[in-house]
């Protein structure tokens, strides 16, 4: 089985753009407020959501994956927009969006929602809607932003106490979170150019400054867009994380800190796979997203990232299958549970 483990929403319905315009159109006129106030009376048929993914279906079949692990559009998250209020009403709508779409093709997706995040205000709101995710929506996983302030970074490092809530209730549910930013404010960094990247980078070196995995052990966070800078610079961070904490980097990090392959080329795949242990790499596309088109140096588009890790000579089988399943199982528990049962539920028949 090939598991796509980061794709986002990009091809949502009208009437969810709709609703969005008009719920930000209330910040200023809340005459304008949308009627609808949740998933149900917006008026979106089924079929209508089956349509709406015809392409990731059509790429899913094309390029060779089975599974696509389905989140709401990231940049869309907008958590430095409106209110912490409109921000749990939009987070609640478009989990419960993703949700819909993975009952009616299970066996294409299997969901990971985003939560209802504000600038200054407290992690700790988020956990009924982290609950809700694992215990009524069935999803696998959780995008959680470590700069709700759309690129000005005012709230705390990632390994700071304040985030602590959300890392307990990870640990319980058994679900790890991919670090995942979304829109930016800040005119200096274009969102998918620089401010993704930025993020990535900059939790991977919070976290070699801090302590996080003392205190959760268990936890496992996914650093998305190939890890960002880290790989390039593993030898920096190596070196940086001897002198600041005196263990190697496998040692303080490598057993709860992982990667997915959004690299969009084959020279950065391969130095993916030569620097970082095949155990924490993941496959991962984020079609249909950050990279359309088609590289005219390959006549392929740039995010069929399966292409690059076929092409990669140094890969024996089982680091294949590391990469495309077996790492994915292991890193998204709720996963692997998932496909566990529908395999039962197969032999059954």
């Amino acid at each position: 089985m090939i598991i796509d483990i980061h794709c986002h929403y990009t091809t949502e319905p009208p009437a969810l753009h709709l609703f969005r315009d008009k719920q930000l159109a209330g910040l200023a006129d809340p005459a304008r407020k949308p009627a609808a106030t949740d998933l149900a009376s917006l008026g979106i048929s089924d079929e209508a959501l089956i349509q709406s993914v015809q392409p990731q279906l059509k790429l899913q079949k094309q390029r060779g994956s089975d599974l696509t692990v389905f989140s709401p559009r990231a940049a869309g998250m907008a958590h430095h927009v409106g209110t912490e209020t409109v921000s749990r009403q939009w987070t609640t709508l478009s989990n419960d969006l993703i949700h819909r779409l993975c009952t009616l093709l299970p066996d294409n997706f299997a969901g990971v929602g985003q939560l209802p995040q504000f600038p200054g205000v407290s992690p700790k709101n988020c956990l009924p809607e982290l609950e809700r995710m694992a215990n009524e929506l069935g999803f696998v996983g959780v995008n959680l932003n470590p700069d709700p302030t759309g690129g000005y970074w005012t709230d705390p490092p990632m390994t700071d106490r304040y985030w602590y809530p959300v890392y307990e209730k990870l640990c319980e549910l058994d679900m790890p979170a991919m670090i995942h930013v979304s829109s930016c404010c800040n005119p200096n960094f274009h969102h998918t150019g620089a401010h993704y990247i930025n993020a990535d980078t900059a939790v991977f070196m919070q976290l070699i400054q801090g302590d996080l995995f003392k205190d959760f052990p268990k936890l496992k966070l996914v650093i998305p867009h190939g890890g960002g800078a880290a790989p390039f610079h593993w030898g920096r961070y190596r070196g940086l994380c001897l002198a600041m904490k005196k263990k190697t980097l496998a040692e303080h990090l490598l057993g709860n800190v992982f990667f997915d392959t959004c690299v969009y080329h084959l020279p950065g795949v391969r130095l993916m796979t030569e620097v970082v242990p095949i155990d924490n790499v993941l496959f991962a596309s984020e079609m249909l997203g950050a990279v359309p088109g088609v590289d005219p140096e390959t006549g392929h588009p740039f995010d069929d990232t399966k292409r690059y890790i076929d092409q990669v000579a140094g890969l024996d089988d089982l680091s294949r299958h590391k990469i495309f399943e077996g790492n994915a199982r292991r890193v998204y528990p709720r996963l692997n549970a998932l496909l566990e049962r529908r395999s039962q539920v197969k032999k059954q028949d």
